[in-house]
């Protein structure tokens, strides 16, 4: 106990600590309530490692260095840009989809600026925010009317409760979905205050199922696209025109809960069964709804297209403002809508459509440009380029992977989990896969600006 007081009793002051030169440049680094609650924590730790007799002495530069690792640490975001090696594009854990430049810089105008998000400056009266995109939309994708909330599972619940309180909505029973964060179809149904009505079976349904389950209590007919799974086997599904067939005959509303939202016909660059909105708009259905931030390429979104007079009553909805978007998604919204104005434009300039539809050809040279860079002489670790497959993610195209070339650096004197670590700590954490005891970095998802900071880091992270 003796020892203990002693110890105790040499903690240093946080006036004393404070004088220390290397805490002393750190105040000027680092916000001063950081520091403080640094210095705080640390003599904490420093406190309670004695009375538990874990710590035997007090050395003043040692606190000193925890202090300043600390702050440093603490000075940081906790949102912050990484490396996406995995050769996932619509990493959901990553952030989905990485907007284009042109939203990049609409987001930074809008940012710094008053603007017009409610403001009709040719009257100089209040107006609608969802003026600035909706004639984009209807354009682009041949809808009557559009409008937009803060993501899709919001845009379904939003069109439920507009089209279907208090009424039944059948929908095959393969497609009642889950999606991410255990987000699931008949949850957003209850919220909504319709009634699901499950037709069918999990493998099969047919035309006659949704006939059968229409009475004078319908509300409208969902279909959802089965994004992140496929059924395959024995299985039959009514497809959107002869859903969209069968409401028109029964004089009933077709919802379409499209998900991925993909503009292009991606069968086009050889991915398949992934339907698009244009295709969809175009079978006569009532209303589709799909997401911003996955295969459209934008922010995250909930977008809705369709019959006008079903969207001017959504419009009116009060859960529309309880879901409403902001100005700055609703600026790098338009500069993406924009983009697809011209489809070319948009597969060069969008960069999930671009990582998406990247040949192999084209990654095996971006894998020479990156092997140029990058010391292969290095003892520490081997690399070669090799084939491997990545996957579009964000629960689209579950069916295929993109066939990819990609570096694998074996290292030689660390484990690759080792190996895999430091590069997640790194300054801009680097997301890699781990495959056949190799670090596998695939270039479809690395931009070439980060070739020479990840040569640098696989140099500094295989050593020993």
């Amino acid at each position: 106990m003796g020892t203990n007081s002693s110890l105790l009793r040499s903690i240093p002051k946080v006036d004393e600590l404070l004088k220390q030169d290397i805490v002393k440049i750190t105040e000027h680094k680092v916000q001063r309530p950081i520091l403080m609650n640094s210095i705080h924590e640390v003599l904490d730790e420093l406190r309670q490692g004695i009375l538990k007799g874990e710590v035997t002495e007090v050395d003043i530069q040692a606190i000193c260095i925890k202090i300043v690792e600390l702050a440093a640490k603490k000075n940081h975001y906790s949102l912050k840009p990484v490396i996406n090696a995995t050769g996932i594009v619509l990493h959901t854990n990553l952030g989905r989809a990485k907007l284009c430049d042109s939203a990049v810089e609409a987001i930074k105008q809008i940012s710094q600026e008053y603007n017009t998000l409610e403001y009709n400056v040719e009257n100089g009266t209040r107006g609608s925010r969802y003026s600035h995109v909706e004639h984009l939309i209807t354009q682009i994708t041949g809808a009557e009317a559009a409008m937009i909330v803060n993501n899709n599972a919001a845009a379904v619940m939003l069109i439920l409760s507009t089209m279907a309180k208090g009424k039944q909505v059948p929908i095959s029973r393969g497609e009642l979905v889950e999606i991410g964060g255990s987000f699931r179809v008949p949850e957003i149904m209850e919220q909504s205050g319709g009634t699901l009505v499950e037709v069918g079976t999990t493998n099969k349904t047919h035309r006659q199922d949704y006939i059968n389950a229409i009475n004078e209590n319908t509300g409208a007919l969902l279909k959802v696209h089965t994004s992140n799974f496929k059924i395959m086997g024995f299985s039959h599904e009514v497809k959107l025109d002869e859903l969209v067939e069968i409401g028109k005959e029964a004089d009933i509303p077709v919802i379409y809960d499209l998900g991925s939202g993909c503009i292009l016909r991606l069968e086009d660059y050889g991915i398949l069964d992934e339907p698009n909105v244009i295709d969809s708009v175009k079978t006569g259905v009532d209303i589709v709804s799909f997401s911003g931030d996955k295969l459209l390429g934008g922010p995250q979104a909930g977008i809705i297209v369709g019959k006008k007079k079903y969207i001017d009553e959504m419009k009116r909805n009060p859960l529309t403002r309880a879901f409403r978007i902001d100005k700055l998604t609703l600026a790098a919204l338009e500069a993406t809508f924009r983009e697809y104005l011209d489809i070319e434009q948009a597969r060069k300039n969008i960069p999930t459509i671009q990582m998406i539809t990247a040949t192999y050809d084209e990654l095996e040279a971006k894998c020479k440009q990156l092997l140029k860079i990058i010391d292969d002489e290095d003892e520490n670790y081997s690399i070669e380029i090799v084939q491997d497959y990545g996957q579009v993610g964000g629960g689209s195209v579950p069916t295929q992977l993109l066939k990819s070339a990609v570096l694998a650096v074996t290292p030689n004197k660390v484990s690759p989990v080792v190996v895999e670590q430091r590069l997640r700590s790194c300054e801009i954490p680097i997301i890699v896969r781990i495959s056949k005891d190799r670090i596998l970095i695939d270039v479809r998802t690395v931009p070439q600006r980060h070739f020479e900071y990840i040569s640098k880091m696989i140099c500094e992270c295989t050593r020993p």
